[in-house]
C-alpha cells in the first residue's frame, strides 16, 4: 500500500494549496479581500452631477455622484469601510488643506475637510485621483468653447469668447514653447510628493493606485459643430490629457505606487461620439445616461463603469 501514500499526499496538497496562499474555496463566504478602502481625487473621481449629493463624507458641493467608480469599486469589493473624499475642483494641495466648495448655499455649498484625513493606518486601499485641476486643464478646456467655425475673417474681428479665436494660441507661443505642456512637467514633482504622503500615511503594505483620465477628447479629429471648439484646439487638448496621463504614469512609479490605465480602453469614446458610445460629456450640459444632466468635459455614467472595471481588473493582476 506504501505506493498509494505519495499520491494522497499530492491531492492533500493540492486540496489544501488554496487555503494556504489565501484563496477561498468554491461557494464560501470570504472575507473582504480589502477593509478600508478611500478614495481620493477631483472630478473626474467624484464623477460629478449637476445636484451634489451631501452624505456623512463629503458636501454637497462636492457634487459626488451616487455611481462615481469609488462607490462602485468599494461595492464590488465588499470592504469593510469606506471613505470617499473625492471632491470636484480639487487639486492636490486639498490632501492637506480644506476645501471651501460653497458655490450655491443650500443646495452647493460646504467645506470638504483635507482629503489625507480620511486615510489612516487601517487604510489598505486607496485610489489617488489628482492632476488636471494641478495643471489647470479643466479651465484651459472650458476657454476653447467656440459657437463659431474657425474662419480667417471672423478671427480678423477679434471677437470676445465664445466667439473669439482659437484657444491654443494662447497657450502656444510662436516659437512653439507649449505653455500646458511646462506645467505638466513642472507638476510632476508635487505629484511625487502627494503620491508619497498618502503612502506614509495608510498601512505600510496598502495597494495605492494612482488613476489617470479617460480618453475623453480625441488627438486626430474634431466634430465642429457637435463638440463647440475648433478642431485643432480640441486636438490639441486630446494631446494635453496624454501628456498629463503620461506624467501620472511617471509620479506614479516614481512614488512606488501602481497605475490604473483607464486611458487606452475608453479610445474611441471621446465627447465626439453620439450617445451610448460617449463616455465623457462636450459642452452642451446634457446627457443621453441618466441622470440626463451633465457636467461638461467630464465622464457621464458609463465612462465611471469603464473607469471602476479599470481600477478592479488593475487590482486583479
Amino acid at each position: 500500500m506504501r505506493h498509494r501514500r505519495p499520491r494522497r499526499l499530492l491531492a492533500l496538497a493540492l486540496a489544501t494549496a488554496p487555503l494556504l496562499l489565501g484563496a477561498q474555496p468554491a461557494g464560501a463566504d470570504a472575507a473582504p479581500r480589502y477593509q478600508e478602502y478611500v478614495a481620493l481625487g477631483d472630478s473626474w473621481s467624484a464623477d460629478v452631477t449637476p445636484v451634489g449629493i451631501r452624505t456623512d463624507q463629503a458636501p454637497s458641493g462636492c457634487a459626488q455622484s451616487g455611481w462615481n467608480y469609488p462607490r462602485q469599486v468599494a461595492k464590488a469589493l465588499k470592504t469593510v469601510r469606506f471613505k470617499d473624499a473625492t471632491c470636484g475642483a480639487a487639486t492636490s494641495a486639498h490632501l492637506r488643506t480644506a476645501q471651501d466648495v460653497t458655490y450655491v448655499p443650500g443646495l452647493l455649498d460646504g467645506v470638504n475637510e483635507p482629503q489625507l484625513k480620511r486615510v489612516s493606518k487601517s487604510t489598505d486601499l486607496v485610489t489617488f485621483g489628482f492632476g488636471g485641476n494641478d495643471i489647470g486643464l479643466a479651465g484651459a478646456a472650458l476657454g476653447c468653447f467656440n459657437l463659431l467655425p474657425p474662419l480667417e475673417p471672423l478671427a480678423a474681428l477679434k471677437l470676445p469668447a465664445p466667439l473669439g479665436k482659437d484657444c491654443r494660441s494662447g497657450w502656444v507661443r510662436p516659437d512653439g514653447t507649449d505653455l500646458m505642456t511646462r506645467r505638466i512637467a513642472e507638476a510632476e514633482p508635487q505629484l511625487v510628493r502627494a503620491i508619497e504622503d498618502v503612502r506614509g500615511a495608510a498601512a505600510d503594505d496598502a495597494t495605492v493606485l494612482v488613476v489617470d483620465y479617460l480618453a475623453g477628447v480625441p488627438v486626430d479629429h474634431g466634430c465642429y459643430p457637435s463638440v463647440q471648439a475648433h478642431d485643432g484646439d480640441l486636438m490639441w487638448l486630446g494631446e494635453k490629457l496624454k501628456e498629463l496621463n503620461a506624467m501620472l504614469r511617471s509620479a506614479a512609479k516614481e512614488a512606488g505606487a501602481g497605475f490604473v490605465d483607464t486611458y487606452s480602453g475608453s479610445v474611441g469614446h471621446d465627447v465626439c461620439q453620439g450617445p451610448g458610445a460617449r463616455w465623457v460629456e462636450g459642452f452642451v450640459p446634457l446627457s443621453s445616461e441618466p441622470p440626463f444632466l451633465a457636467v461638461p468635459l467630464h465622464p457621464n455614467r458609463l465612462g465611471a463603469d469603464h473607469q471602476a472595471r479599470s481600477v478592479l481588473n488593475t487590482l486583479r493582476t
